[in-house]
């Protein structure tokens, strides 16, 4: 539907305008064309009477004032009536799509989240129908992903409690004697629930916008060799060999340090999870604007089918993040939107049996 460029307010004005040169026109053309018929036929019916000058003066003016008055009736009969009518055909006009948003907006507070307002021919009303359907996408969005949120929790919550379940009611009934083991067990259960919970409470904040960010400018170098220390210390002999590609003349990035590093430590944690063997790299380099940092490894890689979903709250592909690695899923989650908070942008490059490369940018400073 093409939408009109005049206005709503223009719109009125014009209606207002239209309604008071149809009211004038009215009284001009009844008084142009009727009012004198009017007096000239006085002015015959006095021809065959035989007055004085004085009454026929007053007769005229009486005659004239009878068919003025007559005339002017009939103007505003005319006038007011054609002036109503169009008035009443613009308001039904525009009244119309606003009776109808109404319609549509009750229906759509009831729960009714797929309905949307149509295109509207005054612009005004068409922003307004478009702002809505904008408005209606998003709270669709926030509704679907709560009912996935509800069901992953629900799906993730139910494994550990059923292993913990099982164990205390062996434990009580006498099944299952007691040892370091079991305990072990039931601690490392505890513990993913842990994590689970307070992973959660991370992404729903990043994602509500309540975690503080501090952007400044920032050297990149030093926080990739910290971390690659840091997790050296950590591997065995026969675990990746931590490399680190960096420039020294590499520009400062505007970001906060200590989330920058967050989201290093979650993509070096999962590459050290899926790469017993092999290589991990840290890489940085600049382009136009922005600065690049990656995690490339030689791990065990992702499907090219699983990528869309990689960054998806309790993703898993059967091969690469099963449950026996100990990841909530949420990690990769965590990470875009920190990312995002900061300005840049996170992508993943792929494939099966062959490595990952998690690549993610940040503004120049």
């Amino acid at each position: 539907m093409q939408i009109s460029k005049i206005g709503l307010r223009a719109r009125l004005f014009f209606s207002h305008i239209v309604v008071m040169v149809v009211g004038l026109s009215t009284l001009v053309i009844v008084g142009k064309f009727y009012t004198p018929r009017l007096f000239l036929i006085h002015l015959q019916r006095m021809e065959v009477s035989e007055f004085g000058m004085v009454l026929i003066r007053r007769k005229l003016v009486d005659g004239f004032e009878s068919a003025w008055s007559r005339g002017a009736l009939w103007s505003v009969v005319v006038g007011g009536s054609t002036a109503g009518a169009l008035s009443y055909l613009v308001s039904k006009r525009i009244v119309r799509p606003l009776v109808q948003m109404e319609a549509i907006t009750q229906r759509f507070a009831e729960g009714h989240l797929e309905e949307r307002l149509p295109s509207q021919e005054i612009p005004e009303l068409h922003r307004l129908a478009i702002s809505f359907n904008r408005m209606a996408v998003g709270l669709e969005g926030v509704e679907q992903r709560r009912r996935e949120l509800v069901s992953d929790l629900t799906h993730e919550l139910r494994t550990p409690l059923t292993v913990v379940e099982g164990y205390l009611e062996g434990l009580a009934d006498g099944t299952i004697a007691p040892s370091s083991d079991i305990y072990q067990r039931l601690a490392k259960e505890t513990v993913r629930l842990r994590r689970l919970v307070n992973d959660l409470q991370e992404l729903s904040r990043a994602e509500a916008g309540y975690l503080p960010i501090h952007a400044r400018a920032i050297a990149i170098r030093p926080i990739l060799a910290a971390i690659i220390e840091k997790f050296s210390d950590q591997l065995l002999e026969e675990g990746p060999a931590l490399q680190l590609e960096c420039p020294l003349d590499l520009p400062l990035a505007l970001a906060d340090p200590e989330r920058v590093e967050q989201v290093l430590i979650n993509l070096l944690s999962n590459a050290l999870r899926y790469t017993p063997t092999g290589s991990i790299t840290l890489i940085a380099w600049a382009e136009v604007g922005q600065l690049w940092i990656a995690v490339k490894d030689t791990g065990q890689g992702i499907a090219t089918e699983d990528l869309p979903y990689v960054f998806e709250r309790f993703w898993r592909a059967d091969r690469s993040r099963d449950r026996s690695s100990g990841g909530t899923g949420i990690g990769l989650a965590i990470c875009r939107r920190l990312v995002e908070l900061q300005g840049g942008e996170i992508q993943v490059e792929s494939q099966l049996g062959q490595g990952s490369t998690f690549r993610f940018s940040l503004p120049k400073a």
